[in-house]
């Protein structure tokens, strides 16, 4: 008995498979145009990637690329206008509808949904985190504004309706879209992600910052936005001489 052949576009479509990555490009209709990021900052290095080749500012990368860190950390505008800021170590990947967190954390500001294998995002301009952690968990934190979770399997979903997660919540999901916590953020849990990596040395602007500053002023009394680092220019060495 023969065995089958396996041709590279077998191989290709079984890799795909596995990861889930194609289900989860297919969530979206398929008139919706693809999505594109440009890349706005790399901090700590140069070790932020488009499909695994080095990038670099002002690069432009477009569904199904993926965008990925080592010990660096990136600052990105998909096409609508919102923001997004990966952490170290992070994986994502360009579709149609949402972008698909594979690991690591992003920090999102402005009108812009994602998704992980176990979850859909649906926002209407806001600020959140997404972290997916290395058992499979996904975690959301609402920082400012509302989004619309779908639980997801592999993917696909899972029938469960959908969940609102608020401003001021973080909703955990395991692998299979089952939800596993949903927890007010304390303003600990806000002084340390507004003082963490995905604030900290930044120098663009968040599109939806001043609406973040607005909701903590009102609900986290204590706790400010990081401003933005002021860049002073630097003097000339000798002042010209006029006589």
């Amino acid at each position: 008995m023969q065995r089958a052949l396996r041709t590279p576009c077998h191989q290709l479509r079984a890799g795909l498979l596995r990861g889930g990555l194609v289900l989860m490009m297919l969530l979206a209709p398929a008139a919706q145009a693809a999505e594109t990021a440009v890349v706005q900052e790399i901090l700590d290095g140069k070790e932020l990637y488009i499909d695994q080749k080095q990038a670099r500012v002002k690069e432009k990368a477009q569904a199904p690329q993926q965008i990925s860190t080592q010990n660096s950390r990136g600052q990105i505008r998909f096409e609508a206008g919102a923001v997004g800021r990966l952490n170290r170590f992070s994986l994502m990947r360009l579709g149609q509808g949402c972008f698909l967190v594979d690991r690591g954390q992003i920090l999102v500001s402005g009108p812009q949904n994602g998704c992980t294998r176990s979850a859909r995002l649906s926002v209407r301009g806001t600020n959140y985190l997404l972290e997916v952690k290395d058992n499979g968990d996904s975690e959301l934190s609402v920082l400012e504004g509302s989004v619309e979770v779908e639980p997801l399997r592999d993917g696909q979903p899972t029938g469960a309706a959908p969940a609102t997660v608020n401003a001021g919540q973080r909703l955990r999901l395991s692998p299979e879209g089952v939800v596993l916590t949903l927890l007010a953020l304390s303003s600990g849990d806000y002084s340390s992600i507004l003082n963490g990596p995905l604030f900290e040395g930044f120098r663009l602007p968040l599109p939806a910052a001043q609406a973040l500053d607005s909701y903590l002023r009102a609900h986290v009394p204590g706790v400010m936005v990081p401003s933005l680092p002021v860049t002073v220019p630097s003097l000339p060495l000798s002042l010209p001489r006029f006589f």
